[in-house]
């Protein structure tokens, strides 16, 4: 049996209707898995039937992951139709981009919401659930989650308060669910993706390159997901990623640039204006803690529409 074989396995997929949770689902239903299909329209029960339609298993939940109750019904739907939770995809969300001195209190609230509150939601319930099943067993259980933060989280864009505040909030829930459930057997990981999808639908240009698969086509992120979310990534545990195009990037974690010691045990004003001023003095505007560099990883030709 092939290491990424997921047969019996059970993933909850959120956001699953439509563009990347769509293919994620359908990326770990071709590798064997049941897959609940969440969204909160219609469009979930579509996407089960794809899977269904082509061999595989899959139930539709209706249900707004911003609804802490959701977890809950995430895990008791998989447990119910299929016997267990395995895998857990965190996919959903929105934006409401603005400046942040025009940002409304609803516009922050509802990325908050949907994006950390909904990541926490289901995380929680399925860790509670891995747990116990973990003490019934006696030992490590198998247990993937895999959740989604965004290179805005690294680059904080100045139209994306909201959105890049809640994706780095994601990347700290990630790493601390990656430590508390380690002992579980259980893994989870980050990626941030690039997908052409109806919410990225005024982000990116066109793929004039002639290539069968579009650069930013969000199959190429599925894959990944459904490697980690596989018997062969039991080692990758705590990491986030950067994934689209041919690449997949390995973040390095943030690294202390400079140490300032006191002279005397204790900083005074004044010293600390002198060392601090006299580091940044020649420092350029632009170097920040925004990871720019980032940017330099894309190969695809594919430009960012200007707004």
């Amino acid at each position: 049996m092939s290491t990424i074989d997921m047969t019996g396995r059970t993933a909850v997929v959120t956001g699953a209707g439509a563009g990347l949770g769509r293919a994620e689902a359908l990326a770990l239903a071709a590798h064997g898995a049941n897959v609940v299909v969440n969204d909160i329209g219609e469009a979930a029960d579509a996407v089960a039937g794809e899977i269904e339609a082509a061999g595989g298993q899959a139930i539709a939940v209706h249900g707004d992951v911003g609804r802490w109750a959701i977890g809950q019904e995430l895990v008791d739907a998989a447990v119910g139709r299929f016997g267990a939770l395995d895998i857990v995809v965190n996919n959903a969300g929105i934006t409401r981009d603005t400046m942040v001195f025009n940002m409304t209190e609803q516009a922050w609230d509802d990325v908050i919401r949907v994006h950390l509150k909904g990541h926490a939601a289901i995380t929680q319930a399925a860790a509670a659930y891995w747990r116990s099943a973990s003490k019934a067993q006696g030992g490590p259980v198998y247990g993937r989650i895999v959740n989604t933060t965004s290179e805005a989280f690294l680059l904080a864009g100045p139209g994306q308060a909201n959105y890049a505040a809640a994706k780095s909030g994601i990347v700290a829930l990630t790493t601390a669910t990656s430590r508390a459930l380690s002992r579980y057997g259980i893994t989870a990981n980050a990626i941030a993706p690039r997908a052409r999808t109806d919410m990225t639908a005024e982000v990116f240009e066109a793929d004039t390159s002639g290539r069968t698969l579009d650069a930013l086509a969000p199959e190429r992120v599925a894959t990944f997901v459904a490697y980690l979310a596989s018997p062969a990534a039991a080692a990758v545990n705590g990491q986030v990623f950067v994934v689209y195009g041919d690449m997949v990037a390995l973040m390095a974690p943030p690294t202390v640039e400079h140490k300032f010691v006191a002279a005397d045990g204790a900083f005074t004003a004044e010293e600390l204006d002198a060392r601090v001023a006299h580091y940044f003095s020649n420092r350029p505007a632009g170097r920040t803690f925004s990871a720019d560099g980032v940017a330099q990883l894309d190969t695809t030709g594919i430009r960012t529409k200007s707004r």
